[in-house]
């Protein structure tokens, strides 16, 4: 339910000057209605602020009473009208605390889920390996050449399996930071999909380790989906860092989709995907946008602010 801001006001002023004419607990109530009332319709602080100081004010110029008692009354009804504001506020950094943790469980069954492929099924492959060339010792020198081929394609599950647990949890973004990372799956997506990726710009010095993470969940994701979906030629991941803010943009050529309905689709990995990064962003007190370009191809673009207490 939306409000007309001046019947807003209208009601405002007319409810305070009843409460100041006759203060009780039953008008707080109403003031505090009508400040979840102003919150759903899409007012701010600062507007209720205002609305405050324009009521107050003749009130203020026509009274001759108790200054400090009309003060603290005044003070009473503000505090309760914008309580709603306040409820709001904690609720959502309640709700940030609980998407910051989730996140640090999701990478940490991922890093599980990465040391499993990297060591257990490497070691896997390892065995297979010695046994074949066991095997192949007994064998006529023409079927030796088939355990060979049989050999190298187990090499190339290998180096698919070493790849995917990087992707997975890479430790390269924990060892070097998180340009080298983008740049090693920069890499990964141009040899598995045929698609040329660039990476520019790049980060001053080290940053914390959740927006790290972000951004490179942010990059795979958007390259991912240039690759699955955009039918794109070429793509081109950029890093840039301002004192307050660090940017991380995947831009492609490809043939551009409608955001509204990729960031809010529950059908497909694609929307989901980017629904989790939106939310890993926001946890972080950022944001993410799809912008599609003007002559073909789309921006992934995930900003996230450097002040310590958005993501401590």
């Amino acid at each position: 339910m939306t409000f007309d801001a001046t019947e807003l006001d209208t009601r405002y002023r007319d409810m305070l000057g009843e409460y100041l004419a006759h203060p009780d607990e039953a008008l707080l109530e109403r003031a505090y209605g009508l400040g979840r009332e102003a919150l759903a319709s899409g007012r701010g602080v600062l507007d209720m602020a205002t609305m405050h100081s324009q009521a107050m004010a003749p009130v203020l110029a026509s009274s001759d009473g108790d200054r400090l008692q009309l003060a603290e009354a005044l003070e009473r009804f503000f505090i309760e009208t914008i309580s709603p504001f306040e409820i709001a506020h904690r609720s959502f950094r309640d709700a940030n605390l609980v998407l910051h943790r989730l996140n640090d469980v999701l990478e940490n069954q991922a890093k599980r889920i990465a040391y499993a492929l990297h060591a257990e099924a490497s070691q896997l492959v390892a065995s297979v390996h010695l046994a074949l060339a066991d095997v192949a010792t007994r064998l006529p020198a023409e079927q030796v050449k088939e355990i060979q081929s049989v050999r190298g394609m187990l090499d190339q599950v290998e180096d698919r399996i070493r790849r995917i647990s990087h992707e997975l949890r890479p430790t390269i973004l924990d060892d070097m930071g998180l340009l080298p990372a983008i740049e090693f799956l920069a890499d990964g997506i141009s040899q598995r999909w045929g698609i040329p990726v660039t990476v520019r710009g790049g980060v001053a010095g080290s940053l914390p380790l959740p927006v790290e993470t972000t951004l490179y969940r942010a990059a795979q994701e958007g390259l991912t989906n240039v690759a699955r979906h955009s039918q794109a030629t070429c793509a081109e991941v950029s890093l840039c860092q301002s004192p307050h803010l660090i940017t991380c943009s995947v831009r492609d050529d490809g043939k551009g989709c409608d955001p509204t309905v990729v960031v809010t689709s529950t059908n497909g990995r694609r929307g989901l995907g980017l629904v989790e990064i939106r939310e890993r962003a926001a946890a972080l007190g950022g944001t993410l946008r799809l912008v599609p370009r003007l002559e073909q191809g789309m921006d992934l673009i995930v900003e996230i602010p450097l002040e310590v207490s958005t993501w401590a």
